[in-house]
């Protein structure tokens, strides 16, 4: 029995807004309540664990086993009172999701009955099968085992029943299976990197932080019509479909008044954010139809991106409670915008001084130049691999399309910033460091008040852009986990400050100021900067393209090939100095990438083709069929085919279509048979990246027949009732 497309479509426009349960108590008195944070430490943990465990947390401290003992005994007694009866460890492996497996609290009690019981070891260490997850060869089917470890400054947290703890996922062997590991290494080579030059300035600097504030975009569909569009269900975008007459064009979507039925999807999901720790801020309509977007406080890093992980998780579910689906791809929808997770990236320093923020006196401002300088040295020196961490092959669709950053990696930093380098190249190095902060400005109406305007304009064609206090890393897909640009950023840049700080040592050696060695040893990066990577103009032109070519900075366009920037000699030689990864781990992300893009790809085609046969030409053939029908009428009753010209033009423009959806079919098939059969995991990947390429050539007969073929006849939900439904 076939679904009526048409059906679906009313049904999903006459949905009604669910009423959601708001608690009664204000949001600062429920935020965080199923999270065991401070205050839980504080009310369930002895003096004694609970010094332990917060030194562990803000210095680094280990815990001993007594310790862990201790802290679960507090984190069991707090679960049983919210009436928790099961664990997991909550992990991050290379599928861009997150896993975990659910044990009870319960044992046998040797007379005839259970007990709850959790204890240290159950907290810090879990087994999972290391063989059944992307390892990249780390790990074989006959080789399976691996370890979580439990993050003690990720808290855990209680999703329904069942107690979350955040953990590190590692080989038998020691290597990293997961984001969060190198995550953290990275965090620590930051801040390792980053302390000897914050002590220049600021002697009881013990610590620096990263902060990451995610924007997350996404699109809901009414989950009906998804589960009408095979494509959409198995790869998580439309493979097929004509622009809607009407799209985002209007611009009447982005920022407009928030629909009924989403509005109550977004206030459940804010409530249970809330619930679990997550200081959700912003919501808005992106620009895109049925497109929006939500953003948190930003804070630090490992802890934002558990956050960013599990939103997504509570996103899927809570959305179809409103019957919705969320599609997190970064391009569901063709001819319209896609979804990016821009993420805003900054350091700061346990005494309270944000790195990437002009500073309030001269010596404040040198050391933020000397941060903001080096940042941008390592964004130039590694652009290629700085772009490979974004790379994917759902995020190729976005990246370049007049709606995102180029599939280049440049740095923009506004009228006043670029200024500033300028100036210090011309003036002595003794010179006193002064930056604009933000001016005022009349609108020229009484009633309104004066404006202030930042000291950076912002750049929606800038991958890598200075906002004021933070770069904002715009380049990073909607579906992609944070850690893995975070973590390849904040090597580049712990690389950087090393080789910056021996520089400076040998000016500071030669009896300089430490004003006048550290303006000497920017000054050459700054016109290294200011040549290659920095760019304020339109990254959509071509003359740009032309421009980053002789300025060196990478350009390549294949995903496949993007990857092979992370085992280049300079790449590898970056990620094991700063102690980030090994080399045996980063070739195995390597065959792990190219697996995953392979795989992707695979998906596609073999949905796409199976659509055009299974759905496309019957329907376009059935059309022709009638058109055939209306002309043998025709000749029979008037004997002449003057009146009938429209029927037989439109039968002979839907014959070729559907030849050429048969013929590009059977091309895809065969050489998806062909890239089967490909040993070398890089060399199976470019084979694939010809085939995507094929999925869009097939694509326009498809979209031509669903022009041409009758409204009534054609089988799948068109965009216009996919994107105008909310």
């Amino acid at each position: 029995m076939s679904i009526d497309r048409f059906d679906l479509a009313r049904e999903a426009f006459d949905k009604k807004a669910l009423p959601v349960e708001i608690p009664s108590k204000k949001m600062s008195e429920y935020f965080g309540e199923r999270v065991f944070g401070r205050n839980a430490m504080r009310k369930y943990l002895d003096p004694q664990a609970l010094g332990a465990l917060l030194e562990c947390i803000d210095k680094g401290r280990p815990l001993d086993r007594a310790t862990a003992d201790s802290v679960a005994r507090g984190i069991k007694e707090w679960a049983l009172e919210n009436h928790v009866t099961h664990i997991t460890h909550w992990f991050q492996p290379l599928t861009e999701g997150t896993a975990e497996k659910h044990d009870s609290l319960i044992d046998l009690d040797g007379k005839g009955g259970v007990v709850e019981t959790f204890d240290g070891s159950s907290l810090v260490q879990q087994e999972p099968d290391a063989s059944s997850f992307p390892n990249g060869g780390i790990r074989a089917t006959f080789e399976a085992r691996g370890y979580t470890a439990w993050d003690p400054t990720s808290p855990v947290f209680i999703q329904g029943d069942t107690l979350c703890i955040p953990t590190v996922f590692v080989a038998y062997t020691g290597e990293a299976l997961d984001y969060k590991t190198p995550l953290k290494r990275s965090l620590k080579a930051v801040s390792d990197a980053a302390i000897p030059v914050c002590r220049l300035f600021d002697p009881a600097v013990n610590k620096v932080k990263c902060y990451l504030g995610w924007e997350q975009e996404y699109f809901l569909v009414d989950e009906d019509l998804y589960a009408a569009r095979p494509d959409l269900m198995l790869s998580g975008r439309t493979l097929m479909g004509h622009m809607s007459s009407k799209s985002q064009q209007l611009s009447d979507h982005y920022f407009a008044a928030i629909p009924a039925r989403v509005a109550a999807f977004m206030r459940e999901l804010e409530v249970e954010a809330l619930r679990l720790g997550i200081p959700l801020k912003t919501r808005h309509n992106e620009v895109a139809p049925n497109q929006f977007e939500m953003a948190p406080i930003f804070g630090e890093a490992n802890l934002s991106n558990d956050q960013n992980q599990l939103v997504m998780n509570l996103m899927n579910g809570i959305a179809r409670k409103h019957g919705f689906v969320v599609l997190l791809h970064e391009k569901p929808f063709a001819g319209i915008n896609g979804s990016g997770k821009h993420c805003n990236w900054s350091l700061g320093t346990d005494t309270g001084t944000m790195l990437m923020a002009p500073g309030k006196d001269p010596m404040g401002n040198l050391q933020f130049l000397t941060f903001f300088v080096n940042t941008l040295a390592a964004v130039q020196r590694h652009n290629a691999v700085l772009k490979a961490s974004i790379a994917s092959a759902t995020n190729a669709h976005r990246l370049g399309g007049h709606e995102a950053p180029p599939a280049i990696i440049s740095a923009f930093l506004g009228r006043t910033m670029s200024a500033v380098l300028r100036k210090i190249l011309e003036v002595p190095s003794d010179t006193p460091i002064e930056i604009a902060g933000k001016k005022g400005r009349s609108v020229g109406l009484i009633e309104i008040p004066e404006i202030f305007i930042d000291n950076t304009d912002r750049n929606r064609t800038s991958p890598f852009a200075f906002t004021g206090n933070r770069f904002e890393f715009r380049a990073v897909g909607s579906s992609a986990n944070c850690a893995g640009a975070l973590t390849t950023l904040n090597a580049a840049v712990a690389e950087q400050l090393l080789d910056f700080k021996q520089q400076l040592d040998r000016e500071l050696s030669g009896g300089k100021s430490l004003q006048v060695a550290v303006m000497d040893t920017l000054k050459p990066i700054i016109a290294d900067i200011i040549d290659k990577v920095c760019f304020d103009g339109n990254g959509y032109t071509e003359e740009w393209k032309q421009e980053a070519v002789r300025r060196g900075l990478d350009t390549e366009t294949s995903v496949p090939e993007m990857f092979k920037a992370f085992t280049t000699p300079s790449s590898v030689a970056m990620f094991t100095r700063t102690g980030v990864y090994t080399g045996k781990e980063l070739s195995a992300r390597n065959e792990v990438k190219w697996d995953m893009y392979v795989k992707k790809v695979q998906i596609e085609s073999r949905v796409m083709v199976r659509m055009a046969i299974n759905h496309v030409i019957p329907a376009a053939l059935e059309y022709k069929k009638r058109l055939l029908r209306e002309v043998a009428l025709y000749r029979q009753v008037m004997d002449n085919e003057l009146g009938c010209r429209t029927e037989l033009e439109l039968i002979g423009r839907i014959g070729e279509y559907v030849d050429d959806v048969s013929v590009k079919s059977e091309a895809m098939r065969l050489a998806r048979k062909r890239a089967n059969a490909i040993e070398d995991d890089y060399e199976r990947a470019m084979a694939y990246h010809e085939i995507a390429g094929q999925i869009e050539e097939l694509r326009r007969p498809i979209d031509k027949l669903e022009e041409l073929v009758d409204n009534q006849l054609w089988p799948l939900p068109k965009y216009r009732e996919l994107l105008f439904i909310s």
